[in-house]
């Protein structure tokens, strides 16, 4: 049996062009980027999630030399989410980025220990969330999902 994977997304010249609400957690997720520690890739990522009771979290990815003892900035503000707000729903997630690993040309993708993460959130609370993806000031995308970023997931039908 043949199938088809498809995903839905939405792309922006800037991030500018998001309603006021998403552009707060742009500027909160570049905020975050600047604590990175990224010693060895030298590409800062900052993530900041608003949660149902408006509860803004950010993270940002904190690289270790005995690696990959580091983790993901999105996996940062998702577990601290989970660990301080555990009945609060994610309604949206901005990631965001700044290094020579990503042209300014190429969509932001998170990794894929990143996209498992949030889909279990996304399955853990019986909701679907925003993900915004801004390279550098450039690039936004806009996914209604996380099973848009990993149709095929782990143990997730």
């Amino acid at each position: 049996m043949e199938k088809e994977l498809r995903i839905k997304y939405q792309r922006f010249e800037h991030w500018n062009a998001l309603d006021e609400s998403d552009q707060v957690l742009v500027n909160k997720a570049f905020e975050a980027c600047k604590n990175a520690y990224a010693p060895y890739s030298k590409f800062n990522v900052g993530a900041a999630l608003r949660l149902s009771n408006g509860e803004e979290i950010t993270g940002s990815n904190q690289e270790n030399v005995a690696y990959p003892s580091g983790l993901c900035a999105e996996r940062v503000a998702l577990f601290y989410a989970g660990a301080n707000f555990p009945d609060e729903s994610v309604e949206s997630l901005c990631i965001v980025a700044k290094g020579e690993l990503l042209p300014l040309d190429k969509v932001l993708s998170p990794c894929g220990g990143c996209r498992q993460v949030m889909l279990e959130t996304e399955n853990r609370q019986s909701k679907a969330y925003r993900i915004i993806l801004v390279n550098q000031d450039e690039t936004v995308t806009v996914f209604n999902s996380a099973h848009d970023l990993l149709p095929l997931a782990f143990g997730i039908d």
